[in-house]
């Protein structure tokens, strides 16, 4: 046997003398060091990483790019910030190598978002600098003639969104045979988002061979939903569970009424974030965010905004002025939630509580990444209150809340505190001016509240158990938060104590008997039902006062340690003692005590509320909700179950789905997707480009590999160049043309005649 090469009797395979592993373990300079260099990534990815900055990896990256390398499929989840981009980006690298023009896209990275495709192709040409890949970008809402001739230029990587990729796929009959390795980033959004006919048409044309990785920083345990994905045999990396957040952000919570949510924004801007810092603020609607603009514009403080529905273009342009610190504060609905990285982002601002544990996950994820501080104002109002006992339960303690009376130096993090009455009265005044002047923010006001009363049609409620604690909550104490604490003077001081006492003022009369001179009638039956229940009302008062006495009881008693007695001391006070039985000899065999093992079933696991926050909403109580009938639907979702509803079909001999408001098409893979995907304009385009004069000479008809586009002085492109100024199609001619032509033509026929005709015309 030579050396280095396997026996030709022996059992070795070709896997364990493959080229690219020999390669890698050859770059390893140091297995011990823990940097990028014992992974044995090539030079090219290395000058790429030292180019951007990064020196070790970190957890996400150590554990899972080393089985990427390996060929295997992962489903690999870790906290928001960790450094999950790199994880799927240098493998790719590593995988494509070089430049290769002759065949189609070798891999597939899929975003859920725009914003976040392109922040993913940007890192993705910042670390891949020296590798010199192709990258094209296939996004919603940019021109679909554009991206057929970037599809026929053979990129190596497609960065793209699933609807207008599956679309491109279904318009040019794309195979994707040539593609190697594919990505689907922040993959439950991409699920919960409704792509999974995307998804199944898309994966329909991938081929098997492939290799699939699923990045998320949320992930349930049950991977039912991902199972779609078509993944062979997955390594599943969980990291960071423990800590869901960072540990180096600060969260603040403020209890306020709605009212005066536009009045503590403004507080928080000017007066307690330090001038220079960069904001997001996250906002329920789009309509909200129009009218947080115009109130920022109010206030002299420079800001910007995106939401799904504004344009490409202006989102894009957005974006790059707030990263390039044009303005240090963005208005931003959910769709910013996720994936979007800011280096120096300082603070974010919750201007609505999100209804979901994890979206607040994703929201102030934005906010202390790779190893920053940050903090996170949230503003709770009184029906949100439920939600914020929901998050408290997530991530894992107890719902605690500032005292009456805090010290100065109080540990905040965490603590819910009410707004004292003096913040912002010099804003709400300015604000009652500015909407009595402006009429665009009386306008944008006025839809963001009719906006409001719809996305709470919409809102998932809260969980059963922290509606019936944001009972005790509301009637709990709450001090003032620290944050908002402003130094008072003693008329201040009585000012506030005076509004305190007016609002914890409760009368015991009702507005019938006060008022009872006016109704005589009202005033006789209150009358009569107070004297009949008062021995209940006093029993009530009773019971409220007794616990309250208890519970200060309870709070002021000092627990004192006390002494335990030996056995001496006790035989000298006690003459008969009865004991228990012996102890056994420890010689005697002991019997085998019961441990309750992993797979013992609780009543309720450990990390019920984590896996809850996590879960996807489409499991069988989800199917069971959507199944139902209601006839007298009047929401939003009520309207969207009873269009979902399924009736018999003879034909088909099973239940399908009714689809009176949208057409759709079946697809070579079995999906119904819609007839929108298929337009002909792939077609339309094919014919009017250059691309339609080249040859061809593969025996398939598909267009799974494209051929590069032949040069202007090509024989085939000049022919076809002459072919095209002769014929002149879909072209409305004016009647001074026509006539014209028929003179030509007439004069080509009189050319073209023998004499002997031509003479008998002139007789």
């Amino acid at each position: 046997m030579l050396l280095g090469f396997p026996d030709a009797e022996g059992g070795d395979t070709e896997e364990a003398y493959d080229p690219s592993k020999l390669i890698r373990e050859q770059n390893r300079k140091n297995k011990k060091s823990g940097g990028f260099q014992s992974m044995g990534l090539s030079q090219a990815v290395l000058n790429g990483i030292h180019k951007k900055g990064y020196q070790v990896p970190t957890p996400i990256q150590r554990k899972t790019i080393p089985l990427i390398l390996d060929n295997k499929d992962v489903v690999a989840m870790a906290r928001t910030g960790s450094g999950k981009t790199a994880c799927f980006l240098l493998p790719l690298f590593e995988k494509l190598k070089c430049r290769t023009a002759k065949t189609g896209a070798r891999a597939l990275v899929i975003s859920p978002t725009r914003e976040l495709c392109l922040q993913t192709l940007r890192f993705a040409k910042e670390i891949g600098k020296f590798t010199g890949l192709r990258y094209e970008c296939i996004l919603g809402g940019d021109s679909i003639e554009k991206q057929f001739a970037a599809i026929h230029q053979n990129p190596d990587v497609i960065f793209a969104t699933p609807g207008r990729f599956v679309h491109l796929c279904v318009e040019m009959s794309l195979k994707l045979d040539s593609v190697q390795y594919v990505v689907f980033d922040e993959a439950d959004r991409l699920f919960e988002m409704g792509f999974g006919e995307q998804l199944r048409e898309m994966l329909y044309r991938l081929p098997e061979n492939r290799q699939t990785v699923l990045f998320s920083a949320t992930l349930p345990k049950l991977l039912v939903d991902f199972s779609k994905a078509g993944l062979n045999d997955p390594t599943l990396i969980r990291l960071d569970l423990e800590t869901k957040v960072p540990e180096t952000l600060k969260m603040a919570f403020f209890n306020c009424r709605a009212d005066l949510k536009d009045a503590l924004l403004l507080y928080l801007l000017k007066d307690v974030i330090e001038p220079g810092e960069q904001t997001v603020i996250f906002a329920a609607t789009r309509h909200h965010v129009e009218y947080l603009q115009i109130l920022l514009e109010m206030a002299n403080i420079p800001a910007t905004y995106i939401f799904s529905n504004l344009d490409p273009a202006a989102r894009k342009i957005n974006v790059a002025k707030f990263a390039q610190k044009v303005t240090n504060v963005l208005v931003v609905t959910d769709i910013a939630a996720r994936g979007i990285d800011i280096p120096m982002l300082d603070n974010v601002i919750n201007y609505h509580f999100p209804a979901r544990s994890k979206l607040f996950v994703h929201r102030v994820g934005r906010v202390a990444r790779a190893g920053r501080e940050g903090t996170a104002y949230s503003f709770v109002g009184l029906d949100e209150i439920p939600y914020f006992i929901d998050l408290q339960l997530f991530l894992g303690g107890s719902t605690d809340v500032i005292p009456l009376n805090p010290d100065a130096n109080i540990d905040w993090h965490r603590r819910i505190g009410k707004v004292p009455s003096n913040v912002g009265e010099e804003y709400n005044e300015n604000i009652r001016v500015w909407y009595k002047n402006n009429v665009d923010m009386q306008r944008t006001k006025k839809t963001a509240q009719n906006g409001y009363k719809q996305y709470l049609k919409s809102r998932p409620g809260a969980s059963v158990e922290s509606v019936k604690r944001s009972r005790e909550l509301k009637e709990a104490e709450i001090g003032e938060h620290p944050l908002l604490r402003v130094s008072k003077t003693d008329l201040d001081k009585a000012q506030v104590d005076l509004l305190q006492a007016m609002k914890n003022f409760r009368p015991k009369a009702t507005i019938f008997e006060i008022c009872g001179a006016k109704n005589k009638d009202a005033f006789e039956v209150m009358s009569s039902k107070r004297k009949r229940c008062e021995p209940v009302i006093e029993s009530v008062a009773k019971k409220k006062m007794i616990k309250q006495q208890e519970k200060s009881d309870n709070d002021n008693r000092e627990k004192v340690a006390l002494d335990m007695g030996t056995d001496n001391d006790v035989n000298d006070a006690f003459k008969t003692v009865v004991r228990g039985a012996a102890p056994r000899d420890p010689c005697q065999k002991k019997k085998k005590e019961w441990k309750r093992d992993e797979n013992y079933i609780k009543y309720e696991s450990h990390d019920k509320y984590g896996e809850a926050g996590y879960a996807l909403d489409t499991g069988f109580s989800a199917q069971a909700r959507n199944a139902a009938l209601d006839l007298t639907a009047d929401d939003d979702r009520g309207l969207r179950v009873n269009k979902a509803i399924t009736k018999w079909d003879a034909k088909q001999k099973k239940y399908v789905k009714v689809q009176d408001d949208k057409k759709k098409i079946l697809t070579e893979s079995g999906v119904y997707i819609s007839a929108t995907y298929k337009t002909n304009r792939y077609k339309k385009w094919m014919d009017k480009s250059k691309f339609a004069n080249q040859e061809h000479n593969s025996d398939d008809e598909d267009t799974t590999k494209f051929r590069r586009p032949l040069p202007a002085n090509h024989p085939a492109m000049l022919k076809a160049k002459k072919r095209s100024k002769k014929i002149k199609t879909n072209e409305i001619l004016r009647p001074e043309q026509i006539l014209k032509n028929r003179k030509v033509k007439e004069r080509e026929k009189e050319r073209l005649m023998p004499k002997h005709l031509k003479k008998k015309n002139k007789r």
